[in-house]
């Protein structure tokens, strides 16, 4: 198991080591494909405004007439040693791991997404609790109940919350619950939790709820299906022979066996939500890291972009190597190797 770990973090280090290089390489290519100089990508950060003088020295200090591998190995110096990614030079306040500055407004990355972080983290992890448990419940008594009034409810449920995009349902349901029924707190009136914890439950609410509806619904369908196939294996079979309950047939047996493909998708769908809900966060206004994303590519600020897209491959590759652990403890004939 340990042999097992270290290599899977091995091959994390790497990965991630392959996806900031592509970032990186990305917006320093595709720029210069469309005709673009440094000077006209300096010129974002200073204005149109600026003399041309200040605009070549502006180009030179964010090290755009560098090449391609110079400007990346200052960037990845700047992780480990918390140097500035655009003059290279040690900044006494701002400690490894760094991530370089803004280009935009010259404060390094790195506490901006531990400032963010706490807010994606809420979201996430009140959404993912609502979403298995709904989704996990209605696939089940679906399959339990096949051809049933109520499971064709709950598929009915689930194409409906599958079939809509998140920004249509976020509105709407702000729309509705919290500017006409006034049930649910505004968008933008995020609490800390450290400040008031239900405050902080009360601004999430309708977050969570929107995000579980389109979740529940997928898991739903996906509960379903593997239950539907596994109540038919010959186990299940035995074990209602042996005289057992059929509630532990159900759940011990049936429901256990057909977590192994939920497992799978939820380290995906979860890492995913660590590493920012942009539809999310952009429709309830909420300063999480998929915000700071959108705000970081439209702006072309490229240390942010690249320090929120190492946050979310990280997120990504240990929630699969937490769901591959686990893969032994909910299915028994999975061993790892």
């Amino acid at each position: 198991m340990i042999t097992y770990i270290i290599r899977r973090l091995f091959a994390a280090v790497v990965l991630l080591f392959i996806i900031s290089a592509a970032t990186f390489g990305i917006f320093y290519l595709i720029p210069r494909l469309v005709g673009a100089t440094p000077e006209t990508l300096a010129t974002r950060y200073v204005g149109r405004a600026a003399t041309p003088e200040t605009v070549h020295l502006i180009a030179e200090k964010l090290g755009f007439y560098d090449p391609l591998w110079l400007q990346y190995g200052r960037w990845v110096k700047a992780i480990f040693t918390g140097a500035d990614y655009n003059l290279g030079a040690t900044v006494e306040h701002c400690p490894a791991p760094c991530f370089g500055y803004s280009f935009i407004t010259k404060q390094p990355v790195w506490p901006e997404l531990i400032d963010r972080l706490p807010v994606t983290l809420s979201l996430a992890i009140g959404a993912a609790i609502l979403w298995l448990v709904l989704g996990l419940s209605i696939g089940t008594l679906s399959a339990l109940r096949r051809g049933s009034f109520l499971d064709r409810a709950a598929m009915t449920f689930s194409l409906a919350g599958v079939s809509m995009p998140i920004f249509f349902t976020g509105m709407v349901s702000l729309l509705v619950f919290s500017y006409t029924l006034d049930w649910t707190a505004p968008g933008g009136s995020y609490t800390p939790f450290t400040e008031s914890p239900s405050e902080w439950a009360y601004a999430l609410l309708l977050p969570w709820l929107v995000l579980a509806l389109q979740f529940s619904a997928q898991y739903a369908r996906l509960t379903r299906a593997g239950m539907l196939e596994t109540m038919g294996e010959d186990y299940i079979r035995t074990a209602r022979a042996k005289g057992l309950r059929e509630r532990d047939v159900n759940v011990k047996h049936g429901l256990r066996a057909a977590l192994t493909p939920i497992l799978t998708i939820f380290g995906l769908d979860f890492g995913l939500l660590l590493g920012g809900a942009v539809l999310t966060e952009q429709v309830f206004s909420l300063p999480g890291l998929g915000k700071y994303a959108v705000d970081a590519i439209t702006n072309n600020d490229l240390p942010k972009v690249l320090g929120v897209t190492l946050m979310a491959a990280f997120f990504v590759v240990v929630a699969n190597l937490i769901v591959d652990l686990l893969y032994a403890v909910v299915d028994p004939r999975v061993r790892l190797g």
